[in-house]
C-alpha cells in the first residue's frame, strides 16, 4: 500500500481572516507520489480507497501525521477530510479519540469536514457521529457548500459550526451579478443559523473585498498561499515578510 511506501505526504493551506492578515487555521490535504506515474490525485483514489475498504486507515494516518506535525502551532485550527464511509461508522468517533489522546492534541482545535454525501449516504449514523465528535469538542464543517444537494434542511437537522463555500461560486463573485447574487446569499444562510463562513479558492483581492463585504469570516486560496509543506508553512508563520505575505500584500497569486 501506498502508505506503507511512505509514497503519502501532507500540504497545508491557510485560512485567514476576512481582511487577509490574521492566519486562523490550515487544512490537511493529502498528496499521494507514484514512483512512477507521479503525482495522483485524490479525487481519484480516495473514491478507490472507499471502495475497497482502504479509506479508514487512509484517514486515520493522516489524522496521525496532521497532528503531529501542527501540534506546535498553538492557536490555529486543524481542518482534515473525512468520507461518508468513517462519518457512516459508529467506531469512528471513538478511533478519532484515541487518536486525539495518543497525541494530546487539543479536540477544540480539530475540525472535520464532510461532504453533503455523508448525509445523504447514512443520515442517522451522520447524525450520531457528529453528536459524539461535538461532545468531545471537535468542530465540524460542511464542505462545498452550494454545490449538489445542498438544502436548508440539512442545516438545521444536522449541527454545522461551519460552512464553507465552493470555490465555483468565489471564481466570479466579483465580476459576475448571478454569481454574486449566489455567495450573498450563501454567506447570508450560514451566518443566519449561527455558522462561521468560509469562502474557498480566493485567488485575487477582488475577490477578498467582496467576500469582506458579504460578511464572511473566513477565506482560503492561492491569493493567501498554495498549499504547502509543514516546514515551509512554519517559516511562514514564523517570518511576518516572508514572500507568499509579500504577494498577498501585493495582490498577486
Amino acid at each position: 500500500m501506498a502508505r506503507e511506501r511512505g509514497e503519502f505526504s501532507l500540504v497545508y493551506q491557510k485560512q485567514v481572516d476576512r481582511d487577509g492578515e490574521a492566519v486562523l487555521g490550515v487544512e490537511a490535504l493529502l498528496r499521494w507520489n507514484h514512483p512512477t506515474r507521479g503525482g495522483i490525485s485524490p479525487a481519484l483514489f480516495i473514491p478507490l480507497a472507499e471502495q475497497n475498504g482502504l479509506i479508514r486507515d487512509i484517514t486515520g494516518w493522516v489524522l496521525d501525521r496532521a497532528m503531529t506535525e501542527t501540534k506546535d502551532l498553538d492557536g490555529l485550527t486543524l481542518a482534515v477530510n473525512a468520507s461518508a464511509v468513517e462519518f457512516g461508522d459508529p467506531e469512528f468517533a471513538d478511533e478519532l479519540a484515541v487518536i486525539l489522546a495518543r497525541h494530546d492534541f487539543d479536540p477544540r482545535r480539530l475540525e472535520v469536514e464532510i461532504t453533503e454525501t455523508a448525509i445523504l449516504s447514512e443520515g442517522d449514523e451522520v447524525r450520531r457521529s457528529m453528536d459524539r465528535l461535538h461532545a468531545m469538542g471537535v468542530k465540524i464543517a460542511l464542505d462545498d457548500f452550494g454545490v449538489g444537494y445542498s438544502s436548508l434542511s440539512h442545516l438545521q437537522l444536522y449541527p454545522f459550526d461551519k460552512l464553507k463555500i465552493d470555490r465555483m461560486f468565489v471564481t466570479r463573485c466579483s465580476d459576475d451579478v448571478q454569481s454574486a447574487t449566489l455567495v450573498h446569499a450563501l454567506v447570508s444562510i450560514g451566518r443566519a443559523l449561527g455558522m462561521k463562513v468560509v469562502a474557498e479558492g480566493v485567488e485575487d483581492e477582488n475577490q477578498r473585498k467582496f467576500l469582506r463585504a458579504t460578511g464572511a469570516h473566513a477565506m482560503q486560496g492561492f491569493l493567501f498561499g498554495r498549499p504547502m509543506p509543514i516546514a515551509e508553512l512554519k517559516r511562514e508563520l514564523a517570518d511576518p515578510i516572508a514572500p507568499e505575505s509579500k504577494k498577498v500584500a501585493a495582490g498577486g497569486r
